[in-house]
């Protein structure tokens, strides 16, 4: 999408959803009246943040809906500072009645932050992926938790097609050559390969697994997935992707894994030393889910001692990541930090579904129901 189209396409968008915050009355336009108090907590775009006014998704986006909240009498503040007893989303958060945040920048919501809340009604993520709340304590606490399902599927689905060319093709040795003034093909060459006839089998086929087995049918791969949900048999047969019931059966048939389950506690340090010990050698990974669905050091390990050809992903643990995280120094990896699925056209489309439910959310009125990861008390399917 053009950046005109985008910004047009936004506007309607937030314009739609302000239509709907004024109902008439016999009094005409009437505003909800109870005030309240929203903290959003996002990463900060510095010097990039005026050079493009589709991004909306930093500090100083905002979410495009500052305005819109600050018209009603709504107190709205905007942070990156969200670590440690003394941080701005810490000071802010005694009052609060909403949160907003994104798995780029996760404000991590502990049961110690929510017992200090007590005003707290809503944690709102602007994308997909709640794990950085502490679920069990806010559906305790009568919390309501809810993301923009489908917000970003898109862009992580083709992010991760991206990531599985780059490891297979060794791209970046190459553009390292290139880079440093280097020309030595042989160095890029030994251990490129084609995807065409490759195995590439997928943890997890949601929408976003869903999407990416779809995106590699053109490739002629034989597509595998596991996931405690089969799809329809006719959506199946149309991707020519074929269901395995156990994943330690599946893991040595590919050739490439990505990794595309929410962050659970099944899931939490699935893939430790002794999954991954189940692989076949030379396995080329992909993770845009979460970092803690790995084993930290047991994926370094693996990569050195090439167990595991390649790692690419953009999802850490903590994050952001520290400087000494052992994932930045292991061999054969194209790790970028959080990114995939905060794209401008992402922005653009989690940014409109925070400014809907907000509305919802004044006026008393449910979300769509696929957004809800706690409501009333009751955790969505994949969480529980």
């Amino acid at each position: 999408m053009k950046r005109a189209a985008a910004s047009s396409a936004f506007r309607s968008l937030l314009s739609s959803t302000f239509s709907r915050n004024l109902h008439v009355s016999g009094e005409g336009r009437k505003v909800v009246s109870e005030k309240k108090k929203i903290v959003g907590v996002f990463y900060k775009g510095n010097e990039y943040a005026k050079l493009n006014p589709d991004f909306v998704g930093c500090v100083e986006g905002a979410l495009g809906i500052r305005e819109w909240l600050e018209s009603q009498g709504h107190q709205y503040i905007v942070t990156d500072d969200k670590e440690g007893p003394d941080s701005e989303l810490e000071r802010n958060l005694p009052d609060a009645h909403v949160v907003i945040s994104t798995p780029f920048h996760p404000a991590y919501v502990t049961a110690e932050r929510i017992k200090k809340a007590k005003n707290l009604e809503l944690l709102l993520t602007a994308g997909i992926g709640s794990d950085h709340i502490d679920l069990k304590a806010a559906s305790a606490a009568g919390i309501t938790v809810a993301e923009v399902t489908g917000s970003n599927v898109v862009s992580v689905a083709e992010d991760e097609l991206m990531r599985i060319l780059i490891l297979i093709r060794n791209f970046l040795p190459g553009y390292h050559q290139s880079v440093n003034g280097e020309w030595n093909v042989a160095g890029i060459a030994h251990r490129a390969y084609d995807l065409e006839g490759k195995t590439v089998g997928t943890v997890g086929a949601g929408r976003i697994g869903k999407l990416l087995l779809q995106r590699l049918k053109p490739f002629n791969c034989n597509l595998l997935y596991f996931d405690r949900i089969r799809m329809d048999p006719g959506l199946e047969k149309e991707i020519g992707a074929n269901f395995e019931e156990d994943l330690d059966a599946m893991l040595p048939k590919c050739d490439v894994i990505v990794i595309n389950t929410p962050l659970t506690e099944q899931t939490r340090g699935l893939f430790d030393k002794d999954k991954i010990s189940k692989c076949k050698k030379g396995v080329l990974i992909v993770n845009n889910a979460r970092g803690a669905i790995m084993d930290t050091q047991a994926v370094a390990d693996a990569c050195s001692n090439g167990h595991v050809a390649g790692y690419s992903g953009d999802v850490w643990f903590p994050q952001p990541a520290p400087k000494d995280h052992p994932w930045r120094y292991m061999p054969n990896h194209a790790m970028t930090p959080h990114v995939s699925g905060t794209t401008i056209d992402a922005q653009l489309r989690y940014a409109a579904g925070v400014k809907d439910m907000l509305d919802r959310h004044f006026r008393g009125e449910d979300f769509p129901e696929q957004n809800y990861i706690v409501k009333e008390g009751q955790l969505a399917s994949q969480y529980r």
